[in-house]
């Protein structure tokens, strides 16, 4: 059987080298997914490092959201307060200001990861300082900064470089003079640090003199630190201070539990599309290896004849498999590092960058692809195995494209055991629409989950694929019949007598066609609801934004812009729309499992009320808000059972501020005030520096305009169907990625369509020799496969159009949302069946050529 299996190789190469490639760019996916998985668990939980490295105990102004672990305190602290205290070594003041960064050529730089790049103050006193200088010195004077090494390394910047510093009220250029690491790391577990001298921090914070947001403290030798924490709580408190005492170390200690977690959030997301490589590879090597056993039945069935068993046979076959699936795992390895260096750049567009992260060479990187490809290669070849260990000799005697013939009710079966494998994603998925309110987040979480079900339904059509071959076979061939005469005829033979060979290459063609048209119809559907909605809202002539994107989605612009703004020649109006998140406190919030202790947080939007009817149109009867008043989206108000003039309180940046509800409206864009409204008063005390968003503008020149804001790094001047784009595309970004996954999946599935049908065309020289040599013709010959991937057309785009509509239909049902449309426009099946159409009579040219010219003499010796 050895002997066999090594002539087999030697001699099928050819056919043996379209299966590899199949197993390697499924290997590749899954590779690649796998490491960009790690490398983005490398920069989410590697950077262990905490900037309380050194501190005992952490004294807070006023209270702070415990929930948020980089929350800013709602109270000041003097430093004076806390000095000389007993117990107290050292201390020092402390305050974050977030902000964005650019290097030279005005790009941003992002932190590592999703998380944030923060303005701290510089600590002299080494005993608390947790920063160690890689080069230059420290920051002393106004306008000098020392910058984490990540912000150096991905800015490209040294000692003496300039850095834009985008801060929440003024856009500052700041000179580079120290480059620092913490704790051996470039950056901390929250994101990047920008240290700057006290002074310019506390400033940027808008604090006062002497007021800090925190006071670090370190314990005197012998002083346990929980001693001098308990011990600094009740002085303080004695002493009139409303204060937040917090052990440094536990403090630490969630600041790492919370990046491992986000780690494994980030693994679990990857892990669900990376399923989908796994799908689609497995799909695409069972049906190739499928039709490779296939083709050398007979030879198989003469084994058998002349005395190998069943159990040889199977291994036989499982041993070519995993002799396949070693070397495809290899290949498909060296191959996922560059489908994972896609993926960052994918990802690092839409704010997440990894790049700081090495790439990964451990044991599980390597191990798990190549294990992984073995295991789906000898998966693929089971079944396989088992049909032609079955065929018994004079069966495969009978004629070489005769497809056995084979019960309904396995098959059956087998359909309903993988459509019963979808609902591990569609259970989840309504399940979350049953709990959750609506939302942007939960419309993209259900979408993706019941895609994913969808996917899994495909692979149950394709499994019933067969039983469809015959009605639309002799459709065709009637069709055929008409316009090419015998050749249809025979065509039509040829399709209705091996309707699995047919049904293979459309299974494939069908997967294609789904992903295609599924992702067009999402895309479409929420671009152009976005665009009429986001139209219908936006009033405004133009937009200045930020072509950045932060952690949360788009990057903040300072406020000063607006003043740059106003001052051009033609603008009437100039309103700032700033954003803040703020959590519900009071009246207790209601949720759809009362259990859950989780809080309930919502973003509030900043607007000028003299300036919001002239640029933006909500919906509702809202009328202008007064400072100490907040409007509340119809969502909110019906979740939380609120009535206007109720009394809510929220706690912001700055504390809990109690709020009158004014009333209720609508942004029917989802876009520029999707759950509340307030004044700028309000805002002020809600958090005094929210990000600005955008500058609405109406009127002026946008040249202008442009020429205004010149001097802002990143500063964009868009006019409405620009700003409309960019602000949909902040909230749909997530997708892309999914379109990345869904990009390589149809790549691998269209090469699985074209290996299959060349390989079902070789498969058949026999006949098609034979064929000649009973008087057909190349042109013939030619038409008989034409005809036949008419059928392949044909089935795999009915299928594959109807999972698609049918896959956004459910999800329009389960989200509710008017933004996905299951109708699709009347040219997208048009332009999906000639792209189908296309590629597969593109796949099938030259394997018919190469038929038609296959000699007599060479075709009677062909298995």
């Amino acid at each position: 059987m050895w002997l066999i299996a090594r002539r087999s190789f030697a001699e099928g190469w050819p056919r043996l080298v379209a299966t590899l490639l199949a197993a390697m760019f499924s290997i590749g996916l899954i590779a690649g997914s796998l490491q960009f998985a790690l490398r983005a668990q490398e920069a989410v939980s590697g950077s262990d490092a905490s900037e309380y490295a050194r501190t005992d105990v952490l004294v807070q102004g006023g209270t702070v959201d415990r929930d948020d672990l980089y929350a800013i305190p709602d109270g000041r602290i003097r430093l004076d307060r806390v000095a000389g205290r007993p117990g107290v070594a050292a201390v020092h003041g402390d305050a974050m200001v977030e902000t964005t960064v650019s290097g030279p050529g005005g790009k941003a730089i992002l932190a590592p990861a999703g998380g944030r790049t923060l303005l701290r103050p510089w600590v002299p006193d080494a005993r608390l300082a947790p920063f160690r200088l890689e080069s230059g010195r420290a920051p002393a004077a106004d306008g000098e900064i020392a910058v984490t090494r990540h912000v150096a390394r991905a800015g490209n910047l040294a000692t003496g470089s300039d850095l834009t510093v985008l801060l929440p009220r003024e856009t500052r250029r700041m000179r580079i003079v120290g480059i620092v690491s913490v704790q051996g790391r470039s950056a901390v577990g929250g994101g990047d640090l920008v240290l700057a001298p006290p002074e310019t921090v506390r400033a940027a914070a808008g604090l006062p003199a002497g007021a800090w947001q925190s006071v670090w403290v370190k314990a005197a030798p012998g002083v346990p630190p929980g001693r001098l924490r308990a011990d600094l709580a009740r002085d303080l408190r004695r002493d009139g201070n409303e204060v937040t005492v917090r052990a440094a170390a536990s403090l630490r200690d969630a600041q790492t539990a919370d990046a491992q977690s986000a780690g494994a959030s980030i693994g679990g997301a990857i892990g669900m599309l990376a399923s989908v490589a796994v799908f689609v590879g497995l799909f695409v090597v069972a049906n190739t290896f499928g039709t490779l056993v296939r083709q050398r039945i007979r030879r198989l069935a003469l084994l058998a004849a002349i005395g190998a068993t069943p159990r040889q046979i199977k291994r036989l076959i499982r041993f070519e498999a995993l002799a396949l699936g070693a070397v495809g795992s290899l290949g498909g390895l060296v191959l996922g590092y560059p489908v994972s260096a896609l993926l960052t750049r994918l990802f690092a567009a839409d704010g997440f960058d990894i790049s700081a992260a090495d790439a990964q060479f451990g044991w599980i990187a390597l191990a798990v692809p190549v294990a992984a490809g073995v295991l789906v290669t000898q998966l693929a070849a089971w079944r396989a195995a088992r049909r032609a260990a079955r065929v018994s000799p004079m069966q495969a005697l009978r004629t070489a494209s005769a497809g056995a013939r084979e019960r309904r009710w396995p098959r059956l079966l087998g359909a309903l055991a993988v459509f019963g494998c979808a609902w591990l994603f569609y259970g989840p998925a309504i399940a979350v629409a049953y709990e959750e309110p609506p939302g942007p987040e939960r419309t993209i979480g259900i979408s993706i989950m019941l895609m994913l079900g969808s996917m899994v339904t495909v692979a149950a059509l394709a499994v019933l694929a067969p039983f469809f071959v015959g009605p639309l076979g002799g459709l065709v061939g009637r069709i055929g019949m008409l316009v090419s005469g015998e050749a249809g005829r025979l065509a039509r033979a040829t399709i209705t007598r091996s309707p699995r060979r047919v049904s293979s290459a459309a299974s494939a063609l069908m997967l294609g066609v789904a992903l295609v048209s599924a992702t067009a119809l999402v895309m479409l559907s929420a671009q152009d609801r976005f665009d009429e909605a986001g139209r219908q809202v936006l009033l405004a002539d133009h937009a200045v934004a930020a072509s950045g994107k932060g952690p949360s989605g788009a990057a903040p612009l300072p406020r000063d812009v607006a003043d740059r703004v106003a001052g051009v020649p033609g603008v009437a109006r100039a309103a700032v729309l700033t954003q803040t998140g703020v959590q519900l406190v009071s009246p207790r919030p209601r949720r759809p499992v009362p259990e859950d202790p989780s809080p309930f947080y919502f973003s509030v939007t900043g607007v000028d009320q003299a300036a919001l009817p002239s640029v933006l149109d909500l919906g509702g009867r809202l009328r202008a808000l007064a400072p100490g008043e907040i409007g509340l989206s119809s969502t909110i108000m019906k979740a939380q059972r609120l009535e206007p003039g109720a009394r809510i309180v929220v706690r912001g940046a700055h504390g809990r501020v109690p709020l009158t509800v004014a009333g209720a409206y609508h942004d029917p864009s989802h876009l520029f005030a999707d759950q509340a409204l307030a004044a700028p008063a309000t805002m002020d005390r809600l958090d005094r520096n929210a990000p600005t968003l955008a500058v609405l503008v109406k009127g002026g020149d946008g040249g202008a305009l442009e020429r205004a804001v010149a001097g802002v790094p990143g500063a964009r001047v868009l006019d409405r169907a620009g700003f409309v784009e960019q602000a949909a595309g902040s909230i749909t970004s997530g997708l892309r990625v999914v379109y990345g996954f869904i990009g390589m999946a149809l790549v691998l599935s269209l090469f699985g369509m074209a290996t299959t049908v060349s390989m079902s065309v070789a498969e058949r020289t026999r006949e098609f020799g034979l064929l000649g040599a009973v008087g057909a013709t190349m042109g013939q010959l030619r038409a008989i496969v034409r005809w036949e991937a008419a059928t392949v057309v044909l089935l795999g785009t009915l299928l594959g159009l109807g999972s698609a509509i049918g896959t956004v239909a459910l999800v329009h049902v389960a989200t509710g949302s008017s933004f996905l449309n299951p109708a699709p426009p009347w040219w997208l099946p048009v332009l999906v069946a000639a792209g189908a159409a296309a590629v597969t009579f593109a796949t099938s040219a030259f394997p018919a050529r190469r038929a038609a010219d296959v000699p007599v003499l060479e075709a009677a010796k062909a298995e």
